[in-house]
């Protein structure tokens, strides 16, 4: 058969712009009825921030003063300090929960049926990157909303639309992290165990729940943990950010893991070279 040759004036192969925004609305728009569908999945996104809020937060208010650290210009509540943390906290069950549910498409067939579309790879799996981030940002918006009642807020209105940007980020981040997380997870069973040896250290070996300064004087070693752990500078992205103000190392240091961790995904699901090809042979 004779090589089909298209002429001169041919348009370029590839797919418009508006194929690329049909496919990013079909995956957000299912893991939006998704979320909606499992409401017992937002309420349990909930329910673990409050639990810290108006328990271990009540406990603990006389026995961890928080002193004027940057970016507070003033002595603050022990609740008020761990709420951006807790609003961490709220992305980073989000990113593994989305891992979760890539390992259970994947073994249902419908992750397969999505990578095998015509689209580019990397522009599914952003897609759905971005689908879990939208999600997460407004489980966290619901949570400060509870938050307002017990008057946890930032000192003005501003800080909700200047924390946006760093909670999109932080939830592209954490949603990279457990896209690659669910390339390495080969059966659903062994969820729980990734996220033993993944959620708590992260969250417990960061700014979550205590300043880092306090952390340095009982351990040197552990600070240096802390401070290497990529969950400390996305509190501290958010941190900054719903006080009005902005730190660029937190920032880079987020920016780059999220181009990283995305990065690793798109390589793991690549079916020359990734993961899942080194597992089935």
């Amino acid at each position: 058969m004779s090589d089909v040759t298209l002429p001169p004036d041919a348009p370029p192969r590839g797919f418009a712009a508006r194929q690329y925004a049909v496919c990013l609305y079909g995956i957000v728009w299912r893991e939006a009825l998704r979320f909606v569908h499992q409401r017992e999945r937002f309420v349990s996104a909930l329910v673990r921030p409050l639990v810290w809020l108006f328990i271990f937060a009540a406990g603990f208010r006389q026995v961890l003063g928080i002193s004027i650290i940057p970016p507070y210009e003033t002595y603050v509540l022990y609740e008020v300090y761990i709420t951006p943390g807790l609003m961490a906290m709220i992305q980073l069950f989000n990113g593994m929960q989305s891992s979760l549910s890539m390992v259970y498409d994947r073994e249902m067939g419908n992750m397969r049926t999505l990578l095998i579309s015509p689209l580019p790879r990397w522009f599914v799996l952003a897609s759905k990157l971005v689908a879990g981030a939208a999600v997460s940002v407004l489980q966290v918006y619901a949570y400060l909303a509870i938050a307002w009642f017990w008057e946890i807020e930032p000192p003005t209105l501003r800080g909700y639309l200047t924390v946006l940007p760093a909670l999109i980020l932080v939830g592209l981040m954490l949603g990279a992290l457990g896209m690659l997380l669910s390339s390495l997870i080969r059966q659903l069973e062994n969820f729980a165990g990734v996220m033993n040896f993944v959620i708590f250290p992260m969250f417990f070996a960061s700014s979550a729940l205590y300043p880092l300064w306090r952390v340095q004087e009982s351990s040197p070693y552990l600070y240096w943990i802390c401070q290497a752990n990529p969950f400390t500078h996305a509190v501290e992205l958010i941190r900054f950010s719903f006080y009005e103000k902005f730190d660029p190392l937190s920032f880079s240091v987020v920016l780059g893991c999220t181009v990283v961790f995305l990065g690793g995904a798109i390589l793991a699901y690549d079916p020359s070279r990734g993961m899942l090809t080194r597992k089935a042979q």
